[in-house]
């Protein structure tokens, strides 16, 4: 069997292997040694789609090193005895201000793929989004979660009714939210999928579409989406998904303060400061970069997500201090999973979760409403 064909039986074995893994899984110290170990357990095609960003992948490197150029401040002799990590968004109280991303085609990754997900969301006390693109129905997420399954993200497709049947269906099952993701007007050049001819695997399909041809990516991932795909769309259609839900519904995709604006103007409930896991616009900047800008047009009139580059707790606690309400990961997510399921995903979590709280610690903080831009060494030189 060829490395760029990937069959259900292949998925599978993974997860025995996996289940034997949780152990020395419970070793590990930092998300980047769960990445090291999904390169070597997934297939090829599958690592290099969840791992790869566009073009010569500058914005994918920026992602995370932008976070490495802002300093922190120490504070000394302050009581910081009961460190909490809580918070809330749109009044739905979480426990960690760190949410799961949308991540398409999780069974590549693990058996059960958003199913594992969704399961250690709910055991650590956080949100998932769904996304279009998943290999799991709204509906199975609704039933295991009991009607509690989170976020849902949208496509707006060319033909209106299948995302306006979309919407209908999430807020029916109970999702929460709406998050459109408005940066995909066309699918970004991602080399490596070029190269291993990126197909969904073997008896998987596009659970959220089985009903409909959508269901499989027969001819690869880049003429799905050119054919499914509206890149007409604009700003109206904004107002149009709000006219049909009565979910809020977040922005994702937002780089400038110019759009900030716009979202807002057009009724978006919130705005996720998100490149697409750097992988539309090569040389964009980073995530991190333009977060405070944005945060400061928005001032506060909507919860402002932060998405892209986070390996650190500390990352977190950066991006709360420059203006985000809470953050998302993605692709650490699928690293977790990749190597142990749901035990995986909730182990990354903790990861995070454990640098966070000791990262408010070092700064005297006691709590995330503490977090302000007083932390950020600024620099002589530095753009904050």
């Amino acid at each position: 069997m060829s490395n760029n064909t990937i069959t259900y039986d292949d998925i599978k074995s993974s997860d025995q292997f996996r289940n034997n893994k949780v152990d020395a899984m419970s070793q590990f110290v930092n998300i980047n040694e769960f990445k090291i170990e999904a390169q070597k357990k997934l297939p090829k095609m599958a690592y290099d789609y969840y791992a790869s960003g566009a073009n010569d992948q500058i914005t994918l490197a920026d992602n995370e090193n932008s976070f490495k150029r802002i300093k922190l401040i120490p504070r000394c002799l302050v009581d910081v005895s009961n460190v909490n990590i809580k918070t809330s968004i749109f009044g739905v109280d979480i426990k960690t201000p760190i949410m799961i991303a949308p991540a398409a085609m999780q069974k590549m990754a693990s058996h059960l793929g958003e199913l594992d997900t969704l399961a250690a969301a709910h055991e650590m006390g956080t949100i998932m989004t769904l996304s279009s693109l998943s290999t799991s129905s709204v509906e199975e997420l609704s039933e295991q979660s009991k009607g509690n399954p989170g976020w849902f993200q949208l496509y707006v497709f060319k033909d209106r009714k299948i995302s306006e049947d979309l919407v209908k269906r999430a807020e029916r099952l109970g999702y929460t939210a709406i998050v459109l993701t408005v940066d995909t007007p066309y699918l970004g050049k991602r080399d490596a999928d070029y190269k291993n001819k990126f197909h969904l695997p073997l008896n998987l399909q596009l659970k959220i579409f089985s009903h409909l041809p959508l269901s499989k990516l027969d001819g690869g991932l880049n003429n799905y989406m050119a054919t499914m795909i509206d890149p007409a769309l604009t700003w109206k259609d904004v107002q149009w998904l709000k006219s049909i839900t009565k979910l809020p519904v977040l922005v994702k995709g937002i780089m400038c303060p110019e759009d900030a604006e716009l979202s807002i103007k057009h009724g978006a409930d919130g705005i996720i400061v998100s490149n697409h896991g750097a992988r539309q616009l090569d040389t964009c900047p980073s995530t991190i970069d333009v977060l405070y800008p944005i945060s400061k047009a928005v001032r506060g009139r909507v919860p402002v997500i932060l998405d892209g580059g986070v390996r650190r707790g500390s990352d977190v606690l950066k991006a709360l201090a420059l203006g985000a309400n809470t953050v998302m990961i993605g692709r650490p997510i699928l690293w977790g999973l990749s190597v142990g399921g749901q035990a995986g995903v909730s182990r990354v979590i903790k990861l995070l979760n454990d640098e966070l709280l000791l990262a408010m610690a070092f700064t005297g903080l006691n709590s995330v409403k503490e977090i302000s831009p007083a932390i950020i060494y600024k620099h002589p030189l530095s753009k904050f």
